[in-house]
């Protein structure tokens, strides 16, 4: 707790006095970018050359069901390098840092608001989907009982749509990435090369988009289904 208010009063006071041109020449800002720059690097590599089909193909070859799981565990793994490795700037002025009333109070509360709609979407795009398919679980468990490729039950729009689909919430990661009280040096260039990497990789076209609020829609009809059968239930025996 300490370390993270002398360093928010580091970015608030102290860095503000420090000119860019002497903090772009500090060989510890620079290491510390130089640094960053390579875990992201690393993730995104790890994100991308894993999912082309060539790899993805001569990983199914020596993994078999365990293709998935294995990606998604490499994945991981990536992130928490990323997590354990990052390198704060401490020496560089922020691009903003709202710190005066009554923004001071209010704008923080609207991120932590809006971050906490976006995790809540992004949790909410798992039910949507297949999560124990996106895992890596149901092929393990399709394997073990010789049922084939669980993909291969999909329809043919749920087949294409996974052929497009590199991240499933574009929007909500972006907003998680810019909005915030405060924007270091460091976490403008994790915001940059993600955001970059996003709009890179984004695929969707209509029909996919279709797809999704059909899914969307299947999803909340059945929920509402079952919630209105638990209370036709509960009103029997009552």
């Amino acid at each position: 707790m300490q370390e993270s208010i002398e360093y928010k009063h580091d970015c608030g006071e102290v860095k503000d006095s420090t000119p860019w041109s002497v903090a772009l020449r500090d060989s510890s800002v620079l290491w510390s970018l130089v640094v960053d720059l390579g875990l992201l690097g690393l993730f995104t590599a790890q994100h991308s050359v894993l999912a082309r089909s060539p790899v993805k193909q001569v990983l199914q070859s020596v993994l078999g069901v365990l293709n998935r799981t294995a990606y998604c565990f490499t994945t991981a793994l990536a992130l928490q390098v990323l997590m354990r490795y990052w390198q704060p700037v401490t020496g560089a002025p922020c691009l903003w840092s709202v710190r005066h009333a009554p923004w001071s109070i209010w704008f923080p509360l609207i991120c932590f608001s809006l971050h906490f709609l976006c995790w809540a979407v992004i949790c909410s795009s798992l039910m949507i989907f297949d999560y124990p398919e996106l895992v890596g679980i149901k092929q393990v468990y399709y394997g073990c009982l010789s049922l084939g490729d669980p993909l291969s039950d999909l329809s043919p729009p749920a087949q294409r749509l996974l052929s497009h689909f590199r991240h499933p919430v574009y929007l909500e990661l972006v907003v998680i990435l810019w909005l915030l009280p405060t924007l270091s040096l460091d976490r403008l260039l994790l915001a940059g090369v993600l955001s970059t990497y996003v709009a890179l990789a984004h695929t969707l076209d209509k029909q996919d988009l279709a797809y999704l609020c059909v899914r969307f829609k299947s999803k909340v009809q059945l929920f509402s289904g079952a919630t209105s059968g638990q209370s036709d239930v509960n009103n029997v025996e009552e």
